[in-house]
């Protein structure tokens, strides 16, 4: 049976299609509207019929069934309201997006097919001789730097190449070809997190020097302040795509994270995850916290943005990280945890097992934290950073997540338990637990008893209490079973 078509069978997955049933057509309403406008603010007449059909292009794709944060919605916010080329551009960014949808759409596979051939699990330019001739091709990539034979890198534009080649070859019928070089440059522009290079250019220099090649191959006529124009739009698309990392409420800025999960594992959907599924989830997106740099989020092109904004962004999106990085190194220490003890039942054991059901929509089961006590003698965060990742851990992200709770008891249990200095060093040992270097029984002998002893209660208190509805189920089904007396009328 096809994976998608059982979803649909189960509780969640008919909520779940229910829902995109609707947003598809919200989202294909507000697209419809976003391109009728660009196509007006750039004096282009396209039929409504055609305007039509590009929408729904668009917005198939990106409903599909693993899109939980590169939706309609945020490629409509990333657009703006004030450039038609930017507009267009942020439409069409995020359209291919293999690692997330698994595939290329159908209907998008026109597009790119003549251009990119698949070999095992990747894709590569065609090379010159297979090619077909064809200038919107070329052009786009020579904006992107591409070559043919070229194998795409998924982390080096793969899904940006293949969207802006997309969105020129769709649009290539209403504009000249350096109209569809600039709607390209927004999208190359959107490749994320990318430094400097080794002569100390940033990634919007290196694309204006590309687009200055492209202006001369193609013999666009573009002057060099055209040209810085191009770039400068380029960049307000690329930062917007990334504002989320420079958002004034961590709060927020993590929900956002957390709808990136389902994306990138795509058993969150289904809610029944094991215990390591989760943790390896977990582990995944604090190494890539780890590992971002702030300075390679957001760029600044000859004052675009402004030194004041720029400044804002980078300072926002450095404290974003830092708390994210706590916050995440925090949540792995009580999924270690959770894992250690997850070893007396077995490898795999659902995390709802150890924790309790997830709230589904008025269910509300019985939960681990039910059962913690409260911490009398409670650690106190020493500086601002911690408080606030307190509050996180207490309080929740700004909005839960289809695959988790929004707040993190046990994970504020053990921070009020020991103190976020204790609980760092012992984020060591959990990474030395996942790398299978430290037993599992090693790993729970080196808690603080004042953690494991109440976790273990806690863990016994719910297994009791379901044990206790099983029999009160069971004996109430023995009960109607039994025979009614019968009696004289």
């Amino acid at each position: 049976m096809n994976f998608v078509v059982y979803l649909t069978k189960t509780r969640w997955g008919a909520s779940k299609v229910r829902e995109s049933l609707m947003d598809s057509a919200q989202a294909h309403q507000q697209c419809l509207e976003k391109l009728i406008w660009a196509m007006g603010r750039l004096e282009v007449e396209v039929d409504l019929t055609q305007i039509y059909k590009i929408a729904d292009l668009i917005v198939q794709p990106m409903t599909g069934y693993w899109r939980y944060f590169h939706t309609p919605q945020h490629v409509i916010e990333v657009g703006g309201n004030e450039d038609g080329i930017e507009v267009l551009a942020a439409l069409f960014h995020d359209l291919v997006y293999v690692q997330v949808d698994c595939s290329i759409n159908f209907n998008l596979s026109y597009y790119i097919t003549p251009f990119i051939k698949q070999e095992r699990e990747k894709l590569r330019i065609r090379e010159t001789f297979q090619l077909p001739a064809d200038i919107t091709f070329e052009m786009v990539a020579c904006v992107f730097g591409f070559v043919p034979g070229q194998v795409l890198d998924p982390f080096a534009g793969e899904n940006e190449f293949l969207s802006a080649l997309v969105a020129t070859k769709v649009l290539e019928p209403f504009f000249s070809l350096s109209r569809l070089m600039e709607i390209a440059a927004c999208i190359e522009a959107t490749i994320p997190f990318r430094t400097k290079s080794k002569e100390g250019l940033t990634a919007s220099d290196r694309l204006y020097q590309r687009l200055g090649r492209t202006n001369h191959r193609f013999n666009l006529g573009l002057s060099d302040l055209a040209i810085e124009q191009i770039v400068k739009r380029a960049q307000r698309v690329a930062n917007r795509d990334v504002s989320g990392f420079a958002h004034p409420s961590s709060a927020y800025f993590l929900a956002n994270t957390w709808n990136l999960l389902p994306e990138t594992n795509h058993n969150f959907i289904s809610r029944s995850y094991t215990v390591r599924e989760y943790r390896m989830a977990l582990q995944k997106m604090e190494s890539f916290m780890n590992f971002l740099q702030p300075e390679a989020i957001f760029n600044q092109f000859r004052g675009e943005p402004d030194d004041l904004t720029y400044s804002r962004l980078q300072n926002g999106a450095r404290r974003n990280i830092e708390i994210a990085r706590l916050y995440l190194g925090s949540k792995l220490v009580s999924i270690a945890l959770m894992e250690s003890l997850a070893f007396s039942l077995g490898f795999d054991v659902s995390l709802a097992t150890l924790m309790g059901e997830l709230p589904y929509h008025d269910y509300r089961g019985v939960r681990l934290e039910t059962f913690l006590p409260k911490v009398v003698d409670a650690f106190h965060p020493k500086n601002d950073l911690e408080s606030e990742v307190l509050d996180l851990l207490e309080n929740g992200r700004a909005k839960s997540a289809t695959a988790d709770l929004k707040d993190s008891p046990l994970a504020a249990f053990i921070v009020k338990s020991i103190g976020f200095e204790a609980l760092q060093e012992q984020s060591a040992r959990a990474k030395e637990f996942f790398k299978g270097n430290l037993s599992a029984v090693d790993f729970i002998s080196s808690f603080d008893g004042t953690v494991t002893r109440p976790v273990v209660d806690a863990l016994l208190k719910l297994f009791e209490n379901r044990k206790s509805a099983i029999n009160r189920y069971y004996q109430g089904i023995i009960s109607d079973a039994k025979p009614k007396p019968q009696t004289n009328s």
